[in-house]
């Protein structure tokens, strides 16, 4: 039997989602926990490993095992075995070919700014902060230029492992919210290490009036990391949720209504 989950947590706290020896991840939790509710090892798979710091609106997994539970039983007894800044949101049993990760047509993330002279007493690590004014109209004008298939390799960590720096964005929304925040919605095929937090960096150069949004078009057209200007602090990203074809049944975040009609799964090699 294969299981699908959609999980919940708050980043600040941990190494990273991938299982690291004596760190503290997210995957290392919820297999633990998974594994309470099974007795018997549980190793899930998820749809896109976040770094440490980056928190998670709605990561999906799936596991497959022959221990029979109820989806109800799934969720509160893992939630039982979880710390307090993970939760799993819904459980649902899948057909065997859905994976978590290959399965899935996009990916959403979601960048926020506290754009305000002061810091925040109670979000210092949710959100990222930055004191000086930002034109969330010039940071949209800049992202026009980084939509479509194009090569992101000025957008990818020095380490990146994916073999193919090719990627296809869907869009990618600018706007201020609640009068002191700028909120970055992005959405692609697939996405680069860190490939989130480099674009986030360059728009807040372009916003903070240092560079023209041009300069988006020729940072992507450079493919050299080194012209790409700072990788923006985790803090302020979430993964916001993935999409699959309709037939696996796995609810879709509404900010999926605009993806195009020719929106595919990313396929040019599975890494």
């Amino acid at each position: 039997m294969r299981l699908a989950l959609g999980i919940e947590y708050d980043g600040s706290a941990f190494a990273g989602w991938q299982w690291q020896p004596d760190k503290r991840t997210v995957q290392t939790a919820l297999d633990t926990a998974l594994g309470r509710v099974a007795d018997r090892e549980i190793r899930a798979v998820c749809a896109g490993r976040t770094d440490a710091g980056v928190h998670a609106l709605e990561q999906v997994v799936h596991f497959d095992t022959e221990v029979r539970r109820k989806p109800y039983s799934w969720l509160m007894g893992t939630n039982t075995h979880l710390p307090d800044d993970v939760r799993v949101l819904w459980v649902r049993e899948v057909v065997e070919d859905f994976h978590a990760r290959y399965s899935a047509i996009a990916r959403y993330y979601r960048y926020v700014i506290l754009n305000r002279p002061m810091k925040s007493a109670l979000h210092r690590r949710q959100l990222t902060w930055h004191s000086a004014s930002l034109d969330a109209g010039a940071m949209q004008a800049a992202a026009h230029y980084l939509i479509g298939d194009h090569d992101f390799s000025s957008f990818r960590a020095q380490g990146c492992q994916s073999k193919s720096p090719r990627r296809y964005m869907h869009f990618i929304h600018v706007r201020r919210e609640d009068g002191d925040r700028v909120v970055v919605e992005l959405c692609a095929n697939a996405f680069l290490h860190h490939m989130v937090r480099n674009i986030a960096g360059v728009l807040i150069e372009i916003g903070a009036g240092k560079r023209p949004p041009e300069w988006a078009a020729e940072v992507l057209a450079a493919r050299d990391r080194a012209q790409g200007g700072v990788t923006a602090p985790a803090d302020g990203l979430y993964l916001g949720g993935i999409c699959y074809p309709e037939p696996f049944g796995i609810a879709r975040h509404p900010i999926f209504q605009h993806l195009p009609a020719h929106a595919r799964r990313y396929t040019p090699d599975r890494e």
